[in-house]
């Protein structure tokens, strides 16, 4: 299947969003029907995947948004607000599925095990035909999340036909809050990784797929580059992340510093996928070592900016620094 762009993108998730929320009713009425905790828990990991894809989708029509005078990395950050909400709301989905499974099992209560099946084979199908939807997207994480999100979903309502036929079949009922329990530790773990995730996006730290030191390595052995500090990498959103750098190139014209640039902004989008670049580069050497992130490089030295990335001023080389 074809790698999925733009509108095509927006339009596989909206459907998808609009399926899962079809299913989330179906099992949400079946397990009230059916006195299923395990189908109830199973239609809370499908309100997990409906803010999954629902984030995502959010994720791709704010990206169209364009930068202005007050979001000059445009509004791809309000993903972290929606985000927030979501882990705060798994939160609480994985308490009361807790605290209803150690009351079942104190007390099992009868459970209509043919009902549990037939809603939870729904389920199975419909995010069967989600996944095949979404499975040609592997690069955006936004749509890797997603169809994580839906892939763990589907084997837990495999799960609960499972148990729904052992109650058919054996009236067992501690399979119920058994299952359940564990469709709330499903959950917890994709609450989890998405607090983790959102707090990294807070704190502007290094986005987990990107080895800093092999960053530092690509810019170090280009051509013309004397040393490097000040190096930052941070993530703008999901997707999309930015690097900043200083780089002491020697004495070298401003031609050829423009080219050492344009050179390194090509190798790190193509190798590190980092879209948006700010690289300063310095005709003297630094006064001494500086610590990646340390924020203690404020001494002058003569300069020259250069910038890439979608919403970035226009590739222009900037004046040198006036020593103070």
């Amino acid at each position: 299947m074809a790698r999925i762009d733009g509108q095509g993108r927006g339009a596989t998730l909206r459907t998808a969003l609009v399926l899962t929320c079809v299913v989330l009713v179906v099992e949400f009425a079946g397990g009230l029907i059916s006195h299923s905790l395990a189908l109830l828990s199973d239609a809370g990991h499908v309100l997990t995947d409906v803010f999954a894809l629902g984030l995502a989708w959010f994720a791709v029509e704010q990206s169209k948004r364009p930068a202005d005078k007050r979001r000059s990395y445009g509004y791809q950050r309000v993903s972290i607000l929606v985000a927030l909400v979501n882990s705060v709301t798994l939160i609480v989905i994985v308490i009361a599925i807790v605290y209803e499974a150690v009351r079942r099992l104190a007390s099992p209560e009868p459970v209509q095990g043919a009902v549990v099946i037939v809603t939870a084979l729904v389920g199975v199908a419909v995010n069967s035909f989600v996944i095949f939807g979404l499975r040609g997207e592997n690069k955006s994480l936004n749509m890797r999340a997603a169809f994580l999100h839906v892939a763990g979903d589907t084997g837990a309502s495999v799960g609960v036909v499972i148990a729904g036929a052992v109650i058919l079949l054996t009236g067992w009922l501690y399979i119920d809050p058994i299952l359940s329990l564990g469709i709330a530790a499903l959950i917890a773990w994709g609450a989890w990784r998405i607090v983790r995730e959102t707090v990294n996006l807070l704190l502007e730290g290094t986005p987990s797929d990107v080895d800093l030191a092999a960053v530092t390595d690509e810019i170090r052995h280009t051509d013309q580059v004397v040393s490097l500090h000040d190096l930052h990498v941070w993530a703008l959103s999901s997707e999309d992340m930015a690097l900043s750098v200083h780089v002491v190139v020697g004495d070298l014209p401003l031609g050829d510093a423009e080219h050492v640039v344009r050179d390194l902004e090509g190798r790190l989008c193509g190798r590190f996928d980092i879209g948006h670049t700010t690289i300063q580069v310095e005709s003297c050497h630094p006064c001494g070592e500086i610590h990646h992130g340390a924020g203690e490089h404020n001494h002058p030295h003569g300069h020259l900016t250069f910038t890439s990335g979608e919403g970035a001023p226009p590739r222009a080389a900037g004046s040198a620094a006036r020593p103070q």
